[in-house]
């Protein structure tokens, strides 16, 4: 799977499990349990966690492929 800007973040955390060591590195914090984040990122796209959290999109993008390719 190839993260893009239209990605949900629900998807990935579907496929690739809790990259909140990322999440946490453009100072996206953790909601609660992993279960509650699974509902709330289920319509969010990384676009748009990207512009509410204040993180470059491109970098984000580049930092998320890296970290899931990890997880491969």
């Amino acid at each position: 799977m190839e993260i893009t800007k239209d990605t949900i973040l629900a998807d990935i955390l579907k496929e690739y499990g809790d990259i909140e060591d990322v999440m946490t590195a453009f100072g996206i914090k953790s909601v609660g349990r992993y279960s509650i984040r699974k509902v709330i990122t289920r319509f969010l796209t990384v676009e748009r966690a990207a512009a509410i959290h204040k993180v470059p999109l491109d970098e984000f993008l580049v930092t998320l492929n890296k970290a899931v390719d990890q997880k491969r």
